[in-house]
């Protein structure tokens, strides 16, 4: 049985991260599944996607001025207050995973963003441009001021740089879980 990693192990680094086109879009994240992230279906167990997000999550935060350094000094971090997940191809121990992110919105305190999950050919290759994502998350992160307890307006800076990265939302963006009808 191996060891779970350590959060040094796992935690968002550079090396994780594949630089982006100029300052319009930001870097793709990378990971690769571990034996241990695979359930007893023999695929990627649910809770490892939500990880793996969650690192695209910090990787995004570090480009845009959130990093660890801000939070310190601050106390203010992101939060997410919703999110929408879904599954849509299974993932093999040993892939090689990239995490696209796009942000879809900011006001003064809030962020619109999704994650699109892709299984690569090597630990640091780019999706083909027709490659299908095998998972997706869209999620609402509020800033909050830690110390305060309550949301706070993000700085100017930071909220321009997500500005800045705004596009537009994909297809499946927006979509809520629909009703199971009852059986009659």
């Amino acid at each position: 049985m191996s060891e779970q990693p350590t959060h040094q192990e796992t935690a968002v680094t550079e090396q994780n991260m594949v630089a982006a086109d100029e300052d319009t879009s930001l870097p793709l994240f990378h990971r690769t599944v571990r034996p241990e992230w695979i359930d007893y279906n023999g695929h990627m167990s649910e809770a490892f996607y939500v990880l793996v997000f969650g690192y695209a999550t910090d990787a995004m935060m570090i480009e845009t001025g959130l990093h660890a350094g801000y939070r310190e000094s601050t106390g203010c971090s992101l939060y997410t207050a919703e999110s929408h997940l879904r599954y849509l191809r299974e993932v093999a121990a040993g892939s090689h995973l990239a995490v696209r992110t796009r942000l879809l919105g900011v006001d003064a305190k809030k962020a619109r963003f999704c994650h699109e999950l892709y299984v690569v050919g090597g630990p640091d290759d780019v999706p083909e441009p027709d490659a299908a994502p095998v998972a997706t998350t869209e999620l609402l992160a509020l800033h909050v001021d830690q110390r305060a307890g309550r949301t706070a307006p993000f700085p100017d800076s930071v909220r321009e740089r997500l500005a800045s990265l705004v596009e537009p939302a994909p297809a499946w963006a927006g979509r809520s879980i629909a009703e199971v009808p009852a059986v009659r």
